[in-house]
């Protein structure tokens, strides 16, 4: 029998447990009963306005209207974690989407305000069962952010409505298991 090494001896030896195991994929398509809430943050608006823009496209180019989005505006960043987690507990929505952007300055502000609403943001998730989605750009300068925001490096919006609307059709797709 000829050696295959190690690849050989998992596909040989384990493969049938693969193919009799269940996948789980979130599609990339937006269904008429979804609904998704934006929380924008104000602070920095002319950011997290191509942000919000983004996000609707995404929602739109992969099958939905923009009738199936709630934007709620709060003043900034640190105050988005406070009313996602109002959004995903009334249970009204499929998937909370945050927007914001924090920029460095001089004082130790941004650390701050970028810790807090990353932890924050990240708890509710977990802690509700409804796909909350970090979409805040932290950056070191306005120009970055700008990058982020499509100019060069993608649209932070964009990304986070997608995995948004992945996270939604995967948690539908558990909770038929």
């Amino acid at each position: 029998m000829q050696n295959r090494g190690v690849i050989g001896y998992i596909m040989t030896n384990f493969m049938g447990a693969f193919a009799m195991s269940t996948k789980l994929v979130g599609e990339l398509v937006v269904k008429a009963e979804q609904r998704f809430a934006i929380v924008a943050a104000e602070f920095n608006e002319f950011i997290t306005q191509r942000l919000l823009a983004s996000a609707t496209e995404a929602v739109v180019r992969h099958g939905g209207k923009a009738e199936q989005i709630t934007t709620i505006w709060v003043p900034g960043c640190f105050e988005i974690p406070t009313i996602a987690m109002q959004l995903a507990q009334s249970k009204k929505f499929t998937a909370v989407i945050c927007l914001g952007c924090v920029v460095r300055g001089q004082t130790d502000h941004y650390d701050y305000v970028a810790q807090q609403v990353a932890r924050g943001v990240g708890e509710i998730g977990p802690k509700t069962g409804v796909p909350t989605i970090f979409g805040v750009i932290t950056a070191d300068t306005v120009e970055q952010a700008i990058d982020r925001a499509g100019l060069k490096s993608g649209n932070t919006g964009w990304n986070a409505m997608c995995a948004a609307v992945a996270m939604a059709n995967l948690t539908s797709q558990i909770s038929k298991l």
